[in-house]
């Protein structure tokens, strides 16, 4: 088989603050695997906490190891063998979704059929960052209203405290006053677990419906803590990288975030997917600066899942591919052999 690769710069509409930081733009890279007659894509979004930072690391990664493993047929097998050489998540991401897009094509069907899923039925929620009230004041009806969406994912464990999170969120609470929206949020681990306690109960009391990594990753231990006595449902998401760490949180979570950079791509959602539902979990899926080719692949196993998170494509601009549209607030995959995204 023959891979190629392509860096692209990707420009953000509107800038994404997390707990973390700040971040207007990004280059991804991207896969294609040829066997002759068909081509699959992949994408990589590169960072620093998944194991490589840029897509020159993700590229140099790959091609190491694929220096030393030509046979590609197997997906898993490589998958595996990929993880087992010290290939990052992130990298590995970019050639498994392109070896399923490629299996797919090469099968005439759509990926999500492939996998033996349906078309996903949840509405995928919008990313508001965190930001002062007055910039959410004006940013809420360009990214809700203007484009016909009812679902909002709030981004909070501001820097500046809780109050500050307070703030934001009382914002969100207006504009929810005149436009309804259901509300999750995500602290990015941002909370102490004192703060995060106090936060889950001011906000379970304000249209809430989940809490989405409350505590720093590495600070798991606190969350049976945390779990007792919950308000509100408790996702994680920097804290489940792969299947093996589900049995680690069964017991002190609701649910997993799923995100193809963290897991290595399709084949280790697949496994998340069905080790959550082993522990009677809840399932979501999540993005990370993704165009739309990797928010295709997404897409083709969102159908299983119970919260879907796919909007990153949809802050590029302009987005270089197409194949996730948003229908009726749904991130849907094509009917159309593989999982659809490509290059415009």
């Amino acid at each position: 088989m023959k891979i190629a690769y392509k860096t692209v710069y990707l420009k953000k509409r509107y800038p994404l603050r997390i707990s973390r930081g700040v971040r207007d733009g990004q280059s991804n890279l991207y896969v294609s695997v040829t066997d002759g007659a068909y081509t699959g894509l992949g994408e990589t979004s590169p960072g620093e906490s998944e194991g490589a930072s840029t897509p020159e690391e993700a590229q140099s990664q790959l091609e190491g190891f694929l220096k030393n493993h030509k046979d590609l047929n197997s997906i898993h097998n490589t998958y595996n063998m990929a993880l087992e050489a010290g290939v990052a998540p992130c990298a590995l991401a970019a050639l498994d979704i392109a070896l399923w897009d490629l299996k797919a094509k090469k099968a005439q069907m759509p990926l999500y059929q492939l996998l033996g899923f349906s078309k996903p039925k949840h509405a995928t929620s919008m990313t508001l960052g965190i930001m002062k009230p007055e910039e959410a004041r004006e940013r809420l009806p360009l990214i809700l209203k203007d484009m016909g969406i009812k679902t909002l994912k709030v981004k909070l464990g501001s820097n500046d405290g809780i109050e500050a999170d307070k703030a934001m969120y009382t914002e969100v609470l207006n504009y929810n006053k005149q436009y309804p929206i259901a509300i999750r949020v995500d602290a990015n681990g941002g909370w102490s677990l004192k703060d995060a306690k106090h936060m889950m109960q001011w906000l379970s009391e304000r249209n809430c419906e989940y809490v989405e990594q409350p505590l720093k990753e590495g600070q798991e231990a606190d969350l049976i803590h945390l779990y007792k006595n919950r308000p509100l449902p408790i996702f994680v998401d920097e804290s489940c990288r792969f299947a093996t760490d589900i049995p680690k949180w069964a017991t002190v979570v609701d649910g997993v975030n799923m995100k193809l950079m963290k897991c290595g791509g399709i084949t280790g959602a697949l496994h998340i997917i069905s080790t959550a539902k082993a522990f009677g979990l809840q399932t979501m899926i999540g993005c990370m600066g993704e165009s739309s080719i990797s928010i295709a692949a997404g897409a083709a196993v969102s159908g299983a899942l119970d919260h879907i998170d796919l909007d990153s494509h949809l802050n590029l601009n302009p987005d270089p591919c197409i194949g996730a549209p948003l229908v009726n607030e749904i991130t849907m995959p094509l009917d159309v052999p593989g999982h659809g995204g490509q290059f415009k």
